[in-house]
């Protein structure tokens, strides 16, 4: 499978699944660390915005992304 877009459905679904295994079991689950910088906000609660976006896109495209398939931040971008 490649990696590809992810739709609000699919990112609702991953939400639900964090909360159902709660924030600790779900970032052990898929390999994830805590988020640093950028946290995704749904119905005033805080995501580890990498980690949902990782899983909703199993849910898209068959597989969830592991955290190394992930790049850009403030880390990577080019000083400007």
């Amino acid at each position: 499978m490649r990696r590809g877009a992810i739709t609000r459905e699919s990112v609702l679904k991953a939400i639900a699944e964090h909360n159902k295994m709660g924030r600790e079991a779900f970032l052990e689950e898929y390999h994830f660390g805590k988020a640093r910088s950028y946290v995704l906000v749904h119905d005033g609660e805080e995501y580890d915005s990498k980690a949902i976006a990782g899983v909703a896109h199993k849910w898209d495209q068959g597989r969830a992304l592991a955290p190394g398939e992930f790049s850009g931040g403030r880390i990577t971008q080019p000083p400007g």
